[in-house]
């Protein structure tokens, strides 16, 4: 990135989370190669890997993933995912031209999880803008800068850091959950490549109200317990902003992916399954737009 854009964002205080007590929301430093993941496999993996059928001993295992996992972030990932995952990205990345992704959607939808796997896989650096907000107000959550400055401010200050990112390249950033309603954003946003995480809101709802509503400034205004609370005020938020969030460039939506991967629940759909399908929306996005990548 160029020094006049990295000047903007004023990234001295993002690289010392520990400041703040909390995660680190934008990480702007070179990507590390990812760790290799040790396996011991028969001597028919040459076969596997092209027809995904031999037998194939792995020695490792993996859990559930839990209704909550894209708000936690803890997962694992099984291993033909993480091919899937790493062939469609070397496929789409001479294409994406170092521009930006931007990954939109209702809040709980897993922007973040989705994000930084999809910003390592992609040698892109992950930026979260809601934390490029919290550090400009001296470290502020944005509960509580909703709470001390109100949403106006929160808004003026989120269509300044998507200003700032927009001038910047390799990097896959999280934005608010409100951040598609106002239309100076989309101008900033289309300068990379968008995409809207599509989760049903009674997902949402279970995910929001498994780990709390505290940090959740928009969540606070409905009566009965948290999942009600959560699914109430959701519904009314999705309603008015799902015209909205159907300006991004690619759709992910997770009921097709349950469909088409034979699961009933798409809570039981693992963060790694999302970003691939999130890598094929943008790979149909990209043929569109170039011709089907300009005739290779």
């Amino acid at each position: 990135m160029d020094a006049k854009a990295a000047q903007l964002l004023q990234l001295s205080g993002l690289v010392q989370p520990e400041k703040f007590g909390r995660r680190p929301g934008c990480c702007l430093s070179l990507p590390q190669e990812p760790q290799k993941l040790r396996v011991f496999v028969s001597a028919k993996l040459h076969s596997t890997i092209r027809r995904r059928i031999a037998p194939m001993e792995v020695a490792c295992s993996y859990g559930n993933i839990t209704a909550s996992t894209l708000e936690s972030e803890s997962h694992h990932t099984p291993l033909d995912e993480e091919l899937i995952l790493k062939n469609k990205s070397q496929e789409i990345q001479p294409y994406l031209n170092g521009r930006c992704i931007y990954l939109v959607g209702m809040m709980g939808s897993g922007k973040t999880t989705v994000g930084k796997i999809m910003s390592k896989v992609l040698g892109y650096s992950f930026c979260d803008s809601d934390a490029l907000v919290e550090e400009e107000v001296g470290g502020n959550s944005v509960a509580d800068i909703f709470k001390l400055y109100g949403e106006s401010f929160f808004r003026d200050k989120e269509t300044e850091a998507l200003h700032k990112l927009s001038l910047m390249h390799k990097l896959v950033i999280s934005t608010g959950g409100g951040a598609v309603t106002r239309p100076i954003n989309w101008k900033y946003m289309h300068k990379g490549i968008s995409v809207w995480l599509d989760v049903p809101v009674e997902a949402l709802a279970q995910r929001i109200a498994a780990v709390g509503t505290n940090s959740r400034p928009l969540l606070h205004y409905e009566a009965g317990d948290a999942y009600t609370r959560a699914l109430m005020r959701l519904s009314a938020l999705f309603e008015e902003r799902s015209e909205a969030y159907a300006n991004a460039n690619a759709r992910v939506s997770l009921e097709n992916i349950a469909t088409k991967l034979g699961q009933r629940d798409v809570s039981d759909l693992s963060p790694t399954a999302i970003a691939i399908e999130a890598l094929e929306q943008i790979d149909s996005f990209l043929k569109g737009e170039d011709g089907y990548y300009a005739g290779f």
